[in-house]
């Protein structure tokens, strides 16, 4: 059942990634040069009292823990990446949790 969860909602993400990179390929087109749009400014777009919350969280939770790389190197370089990248590799990689075991070949059942 998990697994099912696994691949549904990566299915959903990845079709995020493609959306998105239809809207920035779309974008390209139309100005004539490559144009992308970072996650960072799509979360933004779309709400961005959550994404100043989880700054706060990150900064309050994690970075006294672990130290202050957590947030200027990892955080913001995921954030500056492109949207359709961040969700086509999170969404692959709920994919791949998700599927199902390969049977070993060439081994006998006991």
């Amino acid at each position: 059942m998990i697994r099912f969860v696994f691949r549904f909602l990566g299915l959903w993400i990845l079709a995020a990634g493609f959306v998105a990179l239809v809207r920035d390929g779309t974008k390209s087109i139309a100005a004539n040069a490559i144009f992308t749009t970072s996650l960072d400014e799509d979360w933004t777009n779309i709400h961005a009292a959550s994404r100043q919350s989880i700054e706060a969280a990150i900064a309050k939770y994690i970075v006294p823990y672990v130290g202050g790389w957590v947030w200027d190197p990892v955080t913001l370089g995921v954030l500056a990446a492109p949207t359709f990248v961040v969700l086509g590799i999170l969404g692959s990689g709920l994919i791949l949790i998700g599927r199902k075991k390969r049977r070993l070949v060439g081994y006998g059942r006991d």
